[in-house]
């Protein structure tokens, strides 16, 4: 059982990893180095590849951990779940919304930020913000749980969570 569950602690630490590198890194980087409506088509086009990178990675992570089980499997169970559900409403609920309205503004430089468009994609984009802050805290709490890694019946070994 050691193998699933080395696939789902990769799967938890990439999605969590990769979540983290988008939100607090490339995005800041791409808004603070490229004009406006650049840095939003750049980011448009990165969000479908995010979304799935994030349900393939949780996919995978809930498959290994029905396997693996362990000492929290149900609080993991809930989180991981909950975290797939926000990336998936996300995923095929706002961001192809925001995109489409996006299409229609013009440009968000030049658009006020009053326009009924802009204020209806802020809308959605605080809402997508939240959930993704939602799943990188989960996700943190998934990898942080003790024992959450541990194979149900494992022995307690010295210095070890299990």
């Amino acid at each position: 059982m050691q193998i699933p569950a080395a696939i789902f602690r990769l799967a938890v630490s990439f999605w969590v990893g990769g979540s983290a590198l988008f939100t607090f890194v490339l995005t800041p980087i791409l808004f603070q180095t490229q004009p406006r409506d650049l840095a939003a088509g750049i980011v448009g086009v990165l969000f479908p590849g995010y979304f799935w990178w994030g349900l393939a990675t949780g996919s995978v992570a809930l498959a290994c951990l029905t396997i693996v089980r362990g000492r929290f499997f149900l609080p993991t169970l809930v989180l991981l779940v909950l975290m797939l559900g926000l990336t998936s409403y996300q995923a095929f609920s706002l961001e192809p919304r925001a995109a489409a309205l996006k299409e229609r503004i013009v440009s968000f430089e030049t658009t006020g930020k009053d326009d009924p468009l802009r204020r209806e994609f802020s809308r959605l984009h605080t809402i997508s913000m939240a959930c993704n802050l939602a799943v990188l805290l989960g996700g943190i709490m998934v990898i942080i749980l003790p024992g959450g890694f541990c194979h149900a019946g494992e022995p307690k070994r010295t210095g070890s969570t299990c």
